[in-house]
């Protein structure tokens, strides 16, 4: 699960990893932050099963990758293989780096073709849309986790992934972060349908 700080990444990693619990799993997990907690690269790395031994996904090994940002995306490429299935939030977060005139950020385009070079499955969603549809845009995060559990990769219950939100969140956000988790869910299905 990848992303930029402030987009609700790691959030994202606790209430996947607390429904894979729930769900009788072994997780472990590991997470590395960028520079600044808002703005800097956020990855966290999830892996899980009956025997898990160790926190980081293997380069070319990861079944799924989430990314929150397109960039973002694109500075993980070693994880991904033809199999993995890779979700891409297409909102793009430009660095101070770039609006300093220090770099370029990447076109989007090309992200996603490299990105298809990579792997067979590659998604694109706005989580931001579907977030401000379903109540408030900062449940993008949920709309991704969502997303996820649309691709039929995970083993994890839906209902556990439901109640790891409502134990994640409290008060009013908890309804929308599930509308959030269902849109993005919804979504997913009907892009994957239409792959085929």
């Amino acid at each position: 699960l990848t992303g930029v700080g402030g987009q609700g990444t790691i959030a994202m990693s606790e209430v996947l990893g607390k429904a894979a619990v729930l769900d009788g799993f072994k997780v472990r997990g590991s997470e590395v932050l960028g520079m600044a907690q808002r703005g800097g690269a956020v990855i966290t790395y999830l892996r899980l099963g009956k025997e898990v031994y160790g926190p980081m996904v293997p380069e070319g090994k990861a079944d799924v990758m989430i990314a929150m940002e397109p960039s973002e995306a694109l500075r993980n490429l070693r994880f991904l293989s033809k199999d993995t299935i890779v979700v891409v939030g297409m909102r793009s977060i430009v660095p101070p780096s770039v609006s300093l005139g220090l770099s370029k950020y990447p076109d989007v385009e090309d992200v996603i073709k490299k990105l298809k070079e990579l792997s067979n499955n590659v998604i694109t969603i706005d989580p931001y849309k579907l977030a401000t549809e379903a109540g408030d845009a900062i449940a993008a995060n949920m709309v991704m986790l969502g997303a996820l559990a649309g691709t039929g990769k995970l083993p994890i219950k839906v209902e556990s992934l439901k109640q790891a939100i409502r134990e994640r969140f409290k008060g009013k956000v908890v309804e929308v972060n599930l509308k959030a988790f269902d849109l993005g869910y919804s979504y997913i299905k009907e892009a994957l349908k239409r792959k085929t």
